[in-house]
C-alpha cells in the first residue's frame, strides 16, 4: 500500500482517515461542523483573525476537541495529504525534529505578539511551546493522522496537505515567524510533481511578513555520521522513498556554504546559524562556532551518545579530530538557520533609508542577538581550557612519558584535595585543564570509592576509554587494563594490588576498540610487535648458532668436557 492514498479517498474525508475508518456521510455532517466551517478557523487564542473565513471550495474542515471548552479548532485538508502516514510516529523514517536545541531557539526568537506558521514535522513538545508563547499559531502538516492529533492536543488550526498546495487563501496572509526546523523535504508528498528546495524556500518566504523571521533546518548529506557509521540500509527502499522527478529534488543544497549562499541569493540574510549534533530529531547541542576544544568536547559527547554500539570509527575521537581539523561546521549532521525577511512598505517597495538587498534588515540583528551562541545554554562551559583527557591522549600518541609523569601526579593531588562529590565525577574526560588549575566540565557518572581506590578508579576509566578508542600506548600492545592502570598509578606513588583492583573494577578482560578502524589498527600494531619479536628471536638464534660454530667455542668445549666428566665422577664418589 502506498503512503498517500488521497487518490483513493475523496478530500472530504476526516483528517486521519485510515482504510478501516468509515467515511462519514456528507449529508449527516454535524451542525457544529457546518457552523465551524462557515465561521472559519479560530486562532489559538480563541479569537477570529483577519483572513479567517469560510473554508475554500475543495477543503474539508474537521472539528477537533478544544481544550478550553470553546469553539472547536479546525483541521483543514488542502490537498496532497497523506492519509495512511505519520511523521510524528514513523515506522521506518526519521522522527520529527525535537530536542533542547530547537526548544531554546524557539524560546529566544518567538515573541508573545507573534503570529507563527509551523511547517513540517515538529514534535508535540515544540508545537505546544509555540502555542503557549505566540499570539496565534497555524500548522502545516502533510500527515492526516498527525494533523488530527495536533488539532486535538493543542487546539490550533492545522492545514493538512503539502507545501505546493498551501496557497494565500490558507491561513493568514503573512506571519511574523515561519518555523521549518525540519527542513523542506517533508513538506511535500508523492503527489507533488516538481518542487525543488529553492521553490519550497520561496513559498515559505512568501508567507513571511516584512521583517519576519524564518527558522529553517537543513540536513547534511555528508555529515560526521558518514564517517562514524554509514547506514548499510541506505540503498534499501523505505516507505518515504516514493518515485519523484529528478528536477524536483527537495533536499537542501549539499554543504553548509551552499545552503547559506542559497539563502543569501533568495534575499534571506542569515542572522544566526547553528551546527547541530547529533541530528535534527535529537538535537542536543547547537553551536554557532565549533572551533574551541570545549565546544568540540560537547559535540563529540553528543555523537558518542548517539552511536553507542559497534561503529566504523570511534565516534568520540572521530568528532574531536574532525573539529580539530576545522571541519566542525562542514561535517555537522545538520544546521539550523535564523533568517530575516527584508523590511518592506505596504506597497512592497523598500522604504526610504532601507538597507540594500542582501543586507541584514534594521532590527533583525536583534534576532541573532537574542539567540544564544550555544544551545542549550550551558552545554559548553564558560572559560578556556582543554579536557585533561585530551592532554593525556596527546602524550600517549607521541610516547611522551615525561609529560605523563608531570600530569598524572598533579591531577591526583588535585583529586585528593576535592570534596567527595566533586572527586566522584572528576574523571579525566570530565576535567578541564587551563594550564594552571583544574575544574569540572559538567555532570558525569559518579564513582563510589574513596582514597586510593577513587584515584585508581578514575585512572582506570581513562585507560578503558583509551583502549576503547584504540589509542596508541607507550607500553606493549595487548596489555590488560590493570597493567596499564598500574603504570599510571605508579607515577602517583600508588601500587595497584589485586585487592585494590577488585574494589574498583569488575574484571581485567581485554578491551576491544569500539570502531572497526581502531580494531584493525590494534591488530596491525599487535602484528607488528609480534613480527618484531619474531625477528629478534630469529636474530638471537642466528647469533647463537654462529657462536657455536666458532673455533674459540669448540676449543673451549674440548677443554671443558673432560673436566666436566671428572667433576661428575667425584660427585658420585662423595655421595
Amino acid at each position: 500500500m502506498t503512503p498517500d492514498q488521497s487518490s483513493e479517498h475523496p478530500a472530504s474525508e476526516g483528517v486521519g482517515s485510515t482504510p478501516d475508518a468509515p467515511t462519514p456521510d456528507p449529508g449527516t455532517a454535524s451542525l457544529a461542523d457546518g457552523k465551524a466551517a462557515a465561521a472559519g478557523a479560530p486562532s489559538s487564542s480563541g479569537e477570529a483573525r483577519e483572513g479567517d473565513g469560510p473554508a475554500p471550495a475543495g477543503q474539508a474542515p474537521v472539528a477537533g476537541d478544544a481544550s478550553d471548552g470553546g469553539a472547536p479548532a479546525l483541521s483543514v485538508m488542502i490537498a496532497g495529504e497523506l492519509l495512511n502516514w505519520s511523521d510524528l510516529h514513523p515506522s521506518d523514517g526519521r522522527p520529527a525534529v525535537g530536542g533542547p536545541v530547537p526548544a531554546e531557539l524557539l524560546a529566544a526568537v518567538v515573541r508573545p505578539t507573534d503570529s507563527v506558521l509551523v511547517a513540517g514535522p515538529h514534535s508535540l513538545e515544540l508545537l505546544e511551546q509555540v502555542a503557549k508563547t505566540a499570539a496565534s499559531v497555524d500548522v502545516l502538516a502533510r500527515s492526516a493522522p498527525d494533523a488530527e492529533e495536533i488539532a486535538a492536543a493543542l487546539g490550533v488550526r492545522v492545514f493538512c496537505g503539502t507545501l505546493d498546495h498551501f496557497g494565500p487563501e490558507h491561513g493568514e496572509a503573512s506571519y511574523d515567524v515561519v518555523v521549518a526546523l525540519d527542513g523542506v523535504p517533508r513538506l511535500i508528498g508523492p503527489d507533488t510533481l516538481v518542487m525543488p528546495w529553492a521553490d519550497g524556500l520561496a513559498v515559505l518566504k512568501s508567507r513571511l511578513a516584512p521583517g519576519g523571521r524564518l527558522l529553517l533546518g537543513a540536513e547534511n548529506p555528508f555529515g560526521i555520521e558518514r564517517l562514524v557509521q554509514a547506514d548499510p540500509t541506505s540503498t534499501v527502499p523505505r516507505d518515504a522513498d516514493w518515485p519523484s522527478d529528478v528536477r524536483g529534488d527537495a533536499a537542501a543544497p549539499a554543504g553548509f556554504k551552499a545552503v547559506r549562499a542559497a539563502l543569501e541569493t533568495a534575499d534571506l540574510p542569515v542572522t544566526q546559524s547553528y551546527a547541530v549534533y547529533p541530528n535534527l530529531a535529537e538535537a542536543s547541542v547547537g553551536l554557532t562556532a565549533v572551533d574551541e576544544p570545549l565546544a568540540a568536547a560537547a559535540a563529540a559527547r553528543a555523537v558518542a551518545r548517539k552511536f553507542s554500539g559497534p561503529t566504523l570509527t570511534d565516534p568520540y575521537r572521530t568528532t574531536q579530530e574532525a573539529i580539530a581539523a576545522g571541519l566542525g561546521v562542514e561535517l555537522a549532521p545538520a544546521w539550523l538557520f535564523v533568517v530575516s525577511a527584508p523590511e518592506q512598505s505596504a506597497a512592497g517597495a523598500a522604504p526610504a533609508g532601507a538597507a540594500p538587498p542582501g543586507a541584514v534588515p534594521a532590527g533583525a540583528g536583534r534576532v541573532g542577538a537574542e539567540a544564544p551562541a550555544v544551545l542549550p545554554d550551558g552545554a559548553v562551559p564558560a572559560g578556556g581550557g582543554v579536557l585533561l583527557e585530551e592532554q593525556l591522549f596527546t602524550a600517549l600518541r607521541v610516547d611522551d612519558i615525561a609529560m605523563l609523569r608531570r600530569t598524572i601526579p598533579a591531577y591526583v593531588d588535585w583529586l585528593r584535595a576535592q570534596s567527595a562529590a566533586t572527586a566522584a565525577v572528576a574523571a579525566a574526560d570530565n576535567v578541564i585543564s587551563d594550564g594552571t588549575s583544574y575544574r569540572l566540565f559538567g555532570a558525569a557518572e559518579a564513582v563510589e570509592s574513596t582514597g586510593d581506590a577513587l584515584v585508581v578508579a578514575q585512572l582506570g576509566r581513562f585507560v578503558l576509554r583509551s583502549l576503547d578508542a584504540g589509542s596508541r600506548q607507550p607500553w606493549a600492545a595487548g596489555s590488560a587494563p590493570r597493567e596499564l592502570t598500574a603504570h599510571l598509578a605508579s607515577m602517583a606513588g600508588i601500587t595497584v594490588t589485586e585487592e585494590l583492583w577488585a574494589a574498583v573494577a569488575d574484571s581485567n578482560e581485554m578491551v576491544r576498540p569500539q570502531g572497526s578502524a581502531e580494531q584493525l589498527a590494534t591488530i596491525a600494531r599487535l602484528s607488528q610487535e609480534l613480527a618484531d619479536a619474531t625477528a629478534q628471536a630469529t636474530w638471537f638464534e642466528g647469533q647463537l648458532s654462529a657462536l657455536r660454530r666458532s673455533k674459540p667455542y669448540r676449543v673451549g668445549q674440548a677443554v671443558l668436557n673432560p673436566a666436566r666428566v671428572v667433576v661428575k665422577r667425584v660427585r658420585r664418589v662423595v655421595r
